[in-house]
């Protein structure tokens, strides 16, 4: 057991809320709806996902596609950042992908993150017609097609109105965590605070391996309940929050349905974000 924090922990950016609203069981005004709202009350980021079909409820039931919801989303939106939690590498080609991100980048102010990871729904491919291949051979081609992705950037007219955050999903310890040393902006995780601040170790020691400084990568992951509480009681979201931020991490995801949005999960979490980044930046007592 490693008992000693890991460099994240340090990392002094401002703790940030992402609200992940899912493309499915819902109308595309209700997406168009919530984006508004969650914007409103002050989300630092509003993500999607890039999948063909529902990944809970009815498989078959209503969904749409990702990157056509962030471009119409850019629209109605003003200051909060965009994305997908995560785009599939293997639906796109990577100078395609670095074109539509460049697109969406100018569309949207220069708000787009572009999450990206190897994918992993076979529905998806078999459907749409895509190679599955397997866990390896899908990171294989991550690895391979970022930087064609980061190529295509540098010869696109007009170029990028930024250097667009590339954020990496996924928990692998021997590739996913290598991948995302070497390319990463921003790291996504799933998990408690001890499985995140194991995970937060592992890059610490990739980001070591080539050379980079981990705190260039900005820490993320989902929040949920803190275990052991009674289920029959709402979900303490800023106590797990508190949880992870310990550890490292500095963005901060709640997923909210388009279709029945409970938004007193994220009431929390932006309450918690404002305390915690007061309480950082607060001068010593008079």
């Amino acid at each position: 057991m490693i008992d000693t924090p890991p460099v994240s922990a340090t990392d002094p950016r401002p703790a940030r809320v992402a609200v992940q609203i899912p493309p499915q069981h819902a109308t595309w005004e209700q997406l168009r709806s919530l984006a508004v709202t969650v914007e409103e009350m002050g989300a630092d980021l509003i993500l999607t996902w890039d999948h063909f079909f529902p990944l809970s409820g009815d498989p078959d039931g209503p969904h749409f596609e990702a990157w056509t919801v962030l471009a119409a989303w850019a629209e109605v939106t003003e200051r909060a950042e965009i994305g997908c939690l995560v785009t599939s590498n293997s639906y796109r080609n990577p100078n395609l992908l670095a074109d539509m991100a460049r697109t969406l980048d100018h569309v949207s102010g220069g708000r787009l993150v572009l999450g990206i990871g190897s994918g992993w729904a076979e529905r998806d491919y078999e459907e749409y017609g895509y190679p599955f291949g397997t866990a390896g051979s899908r990171l294989d081609d991550l690895a391979r097609d970022l930087p064609v992705l980061r190529d295509r950037w540098t010869r696109l007219n007009p170029p990028p109105t930024r250097q667009i955050p590339i954020l990496i999903g996924g928990g692998g310890e021997q590739k996913t965590l290598r991948i995302v040393a070497e390319h990463a902006d921003i790291w996504h995780g799933f998990g408690d605070d001890t499985v995140i601040a194991h995970k937060h170790h592992v890059l610490d020691e990739w980001c070591r391996r080539r050379g980079r400084d981990p705190l260039e990568i900005e820490r993320s992951a989902g929040v949920s309940f803190v275990p052991g509480r009674n289920p029959d009681q709402r979900a303490d979201y800023a106590a797990h929050a508190q949880r992870l931020h310990d550890v490292g991490t500095r963005l901060f995801t709640a997923s909210v349905s388009a279709a029945h949005p409970d938004l007193g999960r994220v009431w929390d979490l932006l309450q918690w974000r404002d305390e915690t980044n007061a309480s950082r930046t607060a001068g010593p007592p008079v």
